[in-house]
């Protein structure tokens, strides 16, 4: 994020995340002695204090959203090993050519390797968080889907009123959105952290900029058929 010296203008300014949640207000800013903003401080809805870093904060017009850690770390690491990997081979292109000494060759080739294997470490670990986190969005889909055909045999037997079950049917579909908008960005971002791996420093997603599949059916595939929930009403001896 540029550094803007007006970002306290921005205080009291709601603050989404990736995804359009809310997450809570701008209270206010911590500033290093020589003026550059370090963090953010956010009120929460329920009374805490969030505090993140300023980087990780897009100011967009009216709109300010907070990026995630994850993928904050992915972005540089995606910026950095494909980088560090370039200066490697043009170092060597260097030695080949006769440009540089062979034992200046080798201790910056090992320097510059000692920094790819740590940069691909800390990918495999974001890689590992990443993992978890999708892991993490099915069992949210699968609750919510779960949720879902509760209110809709809620409202089948006439239990739930139209009004309450339009508003909760919204409710619970934007849920599921969202989560599935998660964790369609979560693969996207472990699968170029998987190329960068491999050695392919190449972007993955010029096909797929831009394009997010539809979000799931409200009912997936792998939930159980519902009860079969069947109510008998009771009748006097002269109805029989």
């Amino acid at each position: 994020m540029s550094q803007n010296p007006n970002l306290f203008l921005s205080v009291g300014k709601q603050i989404n995340d990736e995804y359009g949640r809310a997450i809570g207000k701008i209270a206010s800013f911590a500033v290093t002695p020589s003026g550059k903003f370090d963090s953010v401080f956010i009120a929460l809805g329920d009374g805490r204090f969030l505090k993140r870093c300023v980087d990780n904060v897009k100011f967009d017009g009216s709109e300010v959203t907070l990026v995630s850690n994850i993928k904050a770390q992915a972005g540089i690491l995606n910026d950095q090993i494909p980088l560090i990997w370039r200066k490697d081979q043009a170092l060597k292109d260097l030695s080949e050519k006769k440009k540089i000494s062979k034992e200046l060759y080798a201790e910056l080739h090992s320097s510059f390797d000692g920094v790819l294997t740590q940069l691909k470490s800390e990918a495999q670990t974001l890689r590992e968080e990443i993992e978890d986190e999708i892991a993490e969005c099915n069992e949210q889909t699968k609750d919510l889907n779960y949720a879902l055909v509760n209110l809709e045999i809620e409202h089948e037997i006439g239990k739930v009123d139209n009004q309450y079950y339009e508003t909760a049917f919204s409710m619970i579909q934007e849920n599921i959105k969202r989560v599935h908008m998660k964790k369609t960005d979560l693969e996207l971002t472990t699968s170029k952290l998987s190329s960068i791996l491999l050695g392919d420093t190449s972007k993955p997603f010029e096909q797929t900029k831009g394009k997010i599949p539809e979000p799931p059916k409200p009912f997936a595939s792998e939930l159980p058929e519902p009860p079969v929930v069947v109510y008998v009403k009771e009748i006097g001896k002269t109805g029989i």
